[in-house]
């Protein structure tokens, strides 16, 4: 386990860090879109993009919650030698981490204040699949409409809900990214 503790991280730090912080930026900033993110290589059960994405947005000030199979000995030494990030339970994280099922429920999870809308969780869902297809985005960022599968959409609706306030969301599924932010409105296929 010492072996995998210590390898998986950005070859080069520096540079790898810089093209997937720009990699999922660039997904929150037109969502539904999907992006290829690489250089992690983490311990089994964590994606390749959710390593790159744990290694980009963490350090030892954000606390990060692991949910079921993710929430195991390889992956918090993993992401204790390489972030420096605490884990925390639901309520006290700024990153969540797991399968959607396993990240349930979203109540769970602070949602920022009126004061402090920033205050809020952003939720890395390790999805099966990610596919330009199924529920309908639109908002800023979209110049008229994107799809994006989506394990269920009555979720995202009540979570746009709560604008200013609520949860962002980045989707990984082996080296890509896609990112859900609190600001787009999801619909059916159809509901337009």
């Amino acid at each position: 386990m010492q072996a995998q503790t210590l390898s998986g991280g950005f070859a080069d730090p520096a540079i790898a860090s810089a093209a997937a912080f720009r990699q999922v930026m660039e997904a929150m900033a037109r969502p539904g879109t999907i992006h290829k993110v690489t250089g992690a290589a983490p311990p089994a059960p964590l994606s390749p993009a959710t390593g790159a994405v744990l290694l980009t947005l963490c350090d030892p000030d954000t606390p990060v919650h692991l949910a079921g199979a993710l929430d195991c000995d390889a992956v918090r030494a993993w992401i204790a030698f390489h972030t420096g990030a605490p884990v925390a339970g639901p309520s006290h994280c700024m990153f969540a981490v797991g399968g959607w099922d396993d990240l349930r429920p979203l109540s769970a999870y602070q949602i920022g204040t009126p004061q402090y809308p920033d205050r809020s969780a952003t939720l890395i869902v390790q999805a099966e699949r990610l596919e330009p297809n199924g529920a309908v985005l639109s908002g800023p960022g979209i110049k008229e409409t994107h799809a994006l599968s989506l394990p269920e959409i009555e979720a995202f609706q009540q979570n746009a809900g709560h604008f200013p306030l609520g949860l962002d969301f980045i989707f990984t599924c082996g080296d890509r990214v896609a990112a859900l932010p609190r600001t787009t409105i999801v619909t059916q296929k159809g509901d337009v």
